[in-house]
């Protein structure tokens, strides 16, 4: 473990290799000092504990370990752990038993636990199922829409939200009905004034994916980003954590400027929210300055949506218990070894082709090519009836 550490790597990541607490490797290294690991005494030393006048005595510790033994056989409700072990000792009367604590710190010192410590493992970096954005190469803008809220008179109002995943560049548009023409209009609207992020993600719903009545739809939103060199990212339906940024958003907004004030009309709703969202950039200004840089929007952007779509587009998928993963209305074998695990999705659009890659959240940055799939989507005439 010295070595490792010694090597340059972070002492929570050895840790985590061999299995054993930050503290346990922190001794360890400590004890080495600027010593040559051969010179070490590496022997054992009583802890402080076995000095100390208040460790309970050998012969204490010895009964409880043989009565949680009994208990494990006789015990009616079936328990012999801390409390059960410290019960008993007080219904048998006699001297004032050990604590629960110490009861259950003896029994951890004597590795007789049934259930193993919880090894924690370290959050993976912001946007880890993208490489380009966990190494803040690249920025994320994530998007997501809030309905069922009404005005004064029953009147539905439907919010679009997005937030930058590293700068924290906040925007929201409260409309009376959220469409894909719509949507794309804001994102263009949006990015002319802030500049492009290499990624923009949503979640699956029509507005966003477009119909998933036909096969091979790229929807309105998905041909914009494609068109302005975004990637677009489309997070798994139904799984937590992949759109974390903007659902927080989603509750803040609902709790600063929804909650906050009496909403007869929409023109007083887009008030509160344009200041809330105006105080929430100038607080993350630094945040916003330090992010991964932008590109500028082009003077005149060709949106041409009866173009063929050209680019990639990226689809996080879970597989299904066959090795199976849905994407843009087929299916496609993964891997049969690889059941319920999460992918990326890679459409690429100039090649053809269609990469599969492994992810896992334990080991982000390890995300090898499962399969490729060849890939070419039909020349149509873009309609509405895709989004």
């Amino acid at each position: 473990m010295v070595e490792r550490v010694r090597a340059g790597v972070a002492m929570r990541e050895v840790a985590r290799q061999f299995r054993v607490s930050l503290s346990v490797v922190q001794r360890w290294v400590r004890r080495a000092g600027e010593q040559r690991l051969g010179r070490v005494d590496w022997s054992s030393r009583p802890p402080r504990a076995a000095r100390s006048q208040n460790r309970t005595r050998v012969e204490i510790e010895m009964s409880i370990l043989v009565l949680r033994s009994e208990l494990a056989k006789s015990s009616d409700l079936g328990e012999h752990g801390a409390a059960a072990i410290h019960r008993t000792l007080v219904e048998r009367g006699g001297a004032a038993p050990p604590s629960v604590r110490t009861i259950g710190r003896i029994l951890r010192r004597s590795g007789v636990l049934d259930v193993a410590g919880r090894v924690r493992t370290a959050a993976p970096a912001l946007g880890w199922y993208l490489p380009e954005v966990a190494a803040k190469r690249g920025e994320l803008d994530s998007f997501d829409t809030v309905s069922g809220l009404l005005l004064e008179g029953g009147i539905e109002v439907v919010v679009l939200n997005g937030i930058s995943l590293h700068g924290g560049l906040v925007t929201s548009w409260p409309r009376y009905a959220i469409t894909s023409e719509l949507t794309a209009s804001l994102l263009v609207e949006h990015w002319t004034e802030f500049g492009l992020p290499q990624y923009a993600q949503f979640d699956n719903g029509n507005i966003f994916v477009g119909s998933n009545r036909y096969p091979d739809v790229v929807g309105r939103v998905m041909r914009t980003c494609l068109l302005l060199g975004v990637i677009p990212v489309f997070a798994p339906p139904r799984e937590p954590g992949f759109q974390a940024a903007v659902e927080s958003l989603n509750g803040r907004w609902q709790a600063k400027v929804w909650s906050r004030f009496r909403r007869e009309t929409i023109v007083e709703l887009l008030d509160h929210s344009d200041r809330y969202i105006a105080a929430a950039r100038r607080q993350s200004a630094l945040r916003i300055e330090r992010a991964p840089l932008r590109s500028p929007m082009p003077s005149h952007p060709l949106l041409d949506l009866q173009s063929h779509p050209a680019g990639t587009i990226i689809f996080i998928r879970r597989t299904d218990d066959r090795g199976l993963v849905f994407v843009l209305g087929h299916r496609f074998l993964i891997d049969p070894l690889w059941p319920h695990r999460l992918v990326r999705a890679e459409v690429d659009l100039d090649g053809g082709v269609i990469r599969f890659f492994a992810l896992r959240r334990r080991e982000p940055k390890a995300q090898p090519l499962l399969a490729e799939h060849p890939y070419t989507l039909p020349h149509r005439h873009f309609s509405p009836r895709q989004d």
